[in-house]
C-alpha cells in the first residue's frame, strides 16, 4: 500500500531554482489519498477537547471540512480581506514581498471556545500566526494547529513558538 506521501507531486525548480513545489492537488485527485489525507490529519486531534475547527481559504476550507464534519463541530472559514459579508476582524500579516490581510467574522469565535487550525502546509508561519491572532482577540484558545504538509527548511513553526503543532508530512527542505 501506497504512503500518503507517495501521492504528493514533487515539481522541481518551482517557483524558482533549486525549490521543490510540494504539490496538494495530486493528493486530491486521488480517493485514496484524499481519504488517507484527512483520516491521517484528523488523527493528529485525537484526545483533544475542541469546539470548532478553523481554516484559512482555500486549502484549509478542502481539509477543514471534512473533519469539522467527522467530529461533529463547527467550521469558521479565515478569507481573504473583502470576502466576508458580515462584520468583521482583520489582521494583516507579511508575505516574502508585501503584506496580504485575512479575515474572519467577528462573531465566529465564543470566548473560551476551544480551537484547532486546519490547513495544507505551513512554511513560513506567518498566514497561521495572524490567525491565532485573530481567533485570540475574540477571546478563543488555540488548543492545537495541523497541517497536512510541513516543509521544515522555513522554519515557520518558530512563530507558532508555545502552540501544539503537527504535521502528518514533514520535508527537510524548503
Amino acid at each position: 500500500m501506497k504512503k500518503l506521501e507517495d501521492y504528493v507531486r514533487n515539481i522541481p525548480d518551482f517557483p524558482e531554482e533549486g525549490i521543490v513545489f510540494r504539490d496538494v492537488t495530486s493528493v486530491l485527485q486521488d480517493k485514496d489519498s484524499l481519504k488517507m489525507s484527512i483520516d491521517q490529519m484528523q488523527a493528529l486531534l485525537d484526545g483533544k477537547d475542541i469546539d470548532v475547527i478553523v481554516g484559512p481559504e482555500s486549502r484549509g476550507f478542502i481539509f477543514g471540512v471534512p473533519i469539522a464534519y467527522n467530529l461533529n463541530k463547527a467550521f469558521v472559514p479565515v478569507r481573504k480581506k473583502g470576502k466576508l459579508p458580515c462584520e468583521t476582524i482583520e489582521m494583516e500579516y507579511a508575505l516574502e514581498y508585501g503584506t496580504a490581510t485575512i479575515e474572519m467574522h467577528k462573531d465566529a469565535i465564543k470566548p473560551g471556545q476551544k480551537v484547532a487550525i486546519v490547513d495544507d502546509l505551513i512554511a513560513t508561519g506567518g498566514t497561521i500566526e495572524a490567525i491565532t491572532k485573530l481567533i485570540e482577540s475574540l477571546g478563543g484558545i488555540v488548543v492545537k494547529i495541523i497541517f497536512l504538509m510541513e516543509l521544515e527548511g522555513l522554519h515557520g513553526r518558530d512563530k507558532l513558538k508555545g502552540y501544539d503543532v503537527d504535521a502528518v508530512i514533514k520535508y527537510e527542505g524548503k
